[in-house]
C-alpha cells in the first residue's frame, strides 16, 4: 500500500479500498462520503466491479452521495435519488446519485461530462483519460452543498481524483483510495496542483 500526503489535511492511499479500510481507522473522523464506484454495467472487468463491492458503505453512518448507473439497480438503502443531467443529447444523458443517511429532497444537477481534451478545455479542466471522469464543477457543487469547510470527505473509489480536487479548492479535508496505480498517480498530481491554486471561497 502506498500513501501520499500532499498536506496535513489530505491523505491518499493506493490500494484496494476494502483492505485499506481494514488497516486504517478512517471511519471515525469522516463527515461525508462522496464517491463514484465501479458500475455493474460499465467497463466491469477494467474497473473490477463485483457483487457486494460497496456493501462496506453500510459501516459508515455519515451522509453519503454515491454515483450510480441509471440502468442498474442500486444495491443499498438510500434516502433520496438525485440526477446528474449531462446536458447532452447522445449516449447516456444522465446518471443517478444516491443519497444515503441524509435528507429526502430529490435534486437535479447539470454539468457537461468530461470525455475528451476539447470538452475539458472548454470547461476549464483537464482530461485525465479516465473513462468515468466527473466534472470538477459538479463535484465542487456537491462538496459545498453537502459538507462544511474543514469537514473530512472520504472517497474510497478516487479514480483520477476529482473529489479530492474539489475538496482542495473548497477548504475540505480529504481521504481518498484508488486501486489503479496509474490513476492514483494522476490523482496525486491533480490534487497537489489544486493546492497550489487560490481556494474558491
Amino acid at each position: 500500500m502506498r500513501i501520499e500526503k500532499p498536506n496535513d489535511d489530505i491523505t491518499l492511499y493506493c490500494g484496494d479500498c476494502i483492505e485499506v479500510i481494514r488497516g486504517v481507522q478512517v471511519r471515525h473522523n469522516i463527515n461525508s462520503i462522496i464517491t463514484d464506484p465501479p458500475y455493474p454495467d460499465y467497463y466491469v472487468d477494467e474497473y473490477q466491479y463485483r457483487n457486494g463491492l460497496i456493501d462496506f458503505l453500510n459501516d459508515f453512518d455519515c451522509r453519503q452521495l454515491v454515483f450510480w448507473s441509471p440502468k442498474a439497480d442500486f444495491p443499498l438503502d438510500y434516502t433520496a435519488i438525485h440526477i446528474w443531467d449531462k446536458v447532452v443529447g447522445i449516449g447516456s444523458m444522465y446518471e443517478k446519485v444516491f443519497e444515503r443517511n441524509g435528507k429526502h429532497q430529490y435534486k437535479i444537477y447539470k454539468a457537461h461530462p468530461i470525455t475528451c481534451d476539447y470538452i475539458a478545455m472548454r470547461s476549464g479542466e483537464e482530461w485525465t483519460g479516465h473513462k468515468s471522469q466527473k466534472p470538477t464543477f459538479l463535484l465542487r457543487t456537491l462538496v459545498e452543498e453537502y459538507s462544511n469547510p474543514n469537514d473530512t470527505i472520504f472517497d474510497p473509489f478516487m479514480g483520477s481524483g476529482t473529489t479530492g480536487v474539489a475538496c482542495a479548492q473548497t477548504g475540505r479535508k480529504f481521504i481518498g483510495i484508488e486501486i489503479d496505480e496509474s490513476y492514483f498517480e494522476i490523482a496525486v498530481n491533480r490534487i497537489k496542483k489544486s493546492l497550489m491554486q487560490p481556494r474558491l471561497f
